[in-house]
């Protein structure tokens, strides 16, 4: 089963793996053309009622694959206002087929004529609350005919993740969805999922279909999009605050920073942008719990490790603040080894390395499949999301499980595993925290890359921070 937002992100993923969307959208049309042929026999008269969507190009598409029937194109609109250059190149087609393609500029005018089947190809599954005009009158039409109804996707007018129909929806025969059963279809008998020929990486891998999760808001406030705490510092003080400025850079409104005195003044000196908040000594010990659980109660994520070290008395303190908090947090660096041995309620994001995996009691793979597979079961059993840094970065939380291919060997230096943290913290704060954790190392990796591309070799942790922007919100994402 998908959900509408993922099976965007899908399709935008196959075509950064080599399947175009108009190669989708052929293979779409085909299906909705074999369903009709299920339908009624050639000869039959079909009346396809299209919207100026996606949606309305598979029609499009299928309308070219209906030579043997009498089949008519009502497109719900002027056809210089189609959505997509994919859906229009296909209303092209059809009029330089010389297909019997109308426009339809008033909905009061659409006549279907008395068809015996129609394809409701109105709105797809994108489209959310109750249809406006000429949508709904075109639904009522749809509802009106004595046909068979074969609905493109999901029927017109019905949440395709709820299966609420707030207005008017059409009632259809059948369903031919795409690629694999959505929600709201969930528990209907009439519905055919067609294999479009999507690729298994689409949905494996993190693409730039999954930064389409990024979008934002334009009447947003401060705050939103997340407040972290980097809880990190003393032996390092360099880790931390490359942490807390990823954090910003992925997008967070403000990073704060709990650090012990020695490091706070180095720290401020990084950067104006971050929040130093001191911890009395030298070290994060087990009198500091107090005080981080109060601070932690005001922000949305915690990361917690950067720089911190693994003296006794920090882990002990990390043993006791995961044991009293139950919020978001980013585990990583030293910090990660203290986690097996915890009962949390908190919601864990753990970044280890192969060797942390295997200091937490993880699974050795050299293969990145298997670690996949292997990865996935130790999520399972340590009841926290890992994200796994490697060549393939594997994320899981024992039950999804994607895979990360970008960033290079120029990224071995250190400190990128501290940027990584704290963008992943900043995404955390609005996305779960397997999406969190595939798109902070996609990001991660692709801000890697620019660099690389860029200079060559003799990268720096720093030089991500400048190219995490454009990774999340740059061309990758157009």
């Amino acid at each position: 089963m998908i959900t509408s937002d993922r099976m965007a992100a899908v399709d935008r993923n196959a075509e950064a793996v080599g399947v175009p969307r108009k190669q989708l959208m052929e293979s779409s049309g085909n299906a909705v053309a074999r369903e009709v042929r299920e339908v009624a026999d050639a000869g039959a008269s079909v009346a396809i009622v299209a919207g100026r969507g996606n949606n309305g190009g598979d029609a499009f598409v299928a309308a070219r694959f209906l030579d043997d029937y009498d089949a008519t194109v009502h497109l719900l609109g002027r056809p210089e206002s189609i959505a997509t250059d994919i859906s229009r190149e296909n209303w092209d087609a059809l009029e330089a087929g010389e297909y019997d393609a109308r426009a339809v500029t008033d909905s009061q005018s659409l006549d279907l004529g008395d068809p015996d089947v129609i394809v409701d190809a109105v709105l797809g599954t994108g489209v959310s609350g109750a249809p406006r005009e000429p949508e709904a009158t075109a639904i009522e039409a749809v509802n009106d005919a004595d046909a068979a109804v074969v609905a493109v996707d999901v029927p017109s007018g019905m949440d395709a993740d709820t299966g609420e129909t707030p207005g008017v929806a059409v009632d259809a025969d059948r369903v031919v969805t795409f690629h694999d059963t959505k929600p709201a279809l969930a528990d209907r008998d009439d519905v055919t999922v067609a294999d479009i020929g999507i690729p298994e990486a689409a949905e494996l891998f993190v693409g730039p279909g999954d930064l389409l999760q990024l979008e934002r808001d334009p009447h947003a406030h401060k705050g939103d999009f997340g407040r972290v705490l980097v809880v990190g510092g003393g032996p390092y003080t360099g880790a931390p605050a490359l942490s807390a400025q990823a954090a910003l850079r992925a997008g967070a409104d403000l990073a704060y920073l709990a650090v012990p005195d020695e490091v706070a003044d180095p720290i401020r000196g990084y950067s104006e942008n971050l929040i130093v908040d001191s911890l009395v000594g030298t070290r994060l010990v087990p009198e500091h719990v107090p005080e981080l659980l109060a601070r932690a109660e005001d922000v949305d994520v915690v990361v917690l490790g950067p720089g911190l070290g693994d003296a006794d008395g920090t882990l002990t303190a990390v043993r006791e603040f995961l044991a009293d908090y139950d919020g978001k947090a980013v585990v990583d660096a030293d910090a990660l080894q203290v986690v097996p041995g915890v009962e949390t309620d908190a919601d864990l994001v753990c970044t280890p390395h192969q060797g942390e995996l295997a200091d937490m009691g993880g699974p050795k793979a050299d293969d990145w499949e298997e670690r996949a597979d292997a990865v996935e079961s130790f999520a399972a059993e340590l009841g926290h999301t890992l994200l796994v840094k490697g060549a393939y970065d594997v994320v899981s939380d024992g039950e999804t499980t994607r895979a990360n291919r970008t960033g290079n060997p120029g990224m071995t230096v250190g400190g990128t595993g501290d940027v990584l943290a704290g963008a992943t913290g900043a995404l955390f704060s609005t996305l779960d925290a397997v999406d969190a954790a595939g798109v902070g190392a996609y990001a991660n990796g692709a801000a890697g890359d620019r660099v690389v591309d860029e200079q060559r070799y003799g990268l720096l942790a720093t030089d991500l921070l400048d190219a995490l922007p454009r990774a999340l919100w740059g061309e990758e994402s157009d």
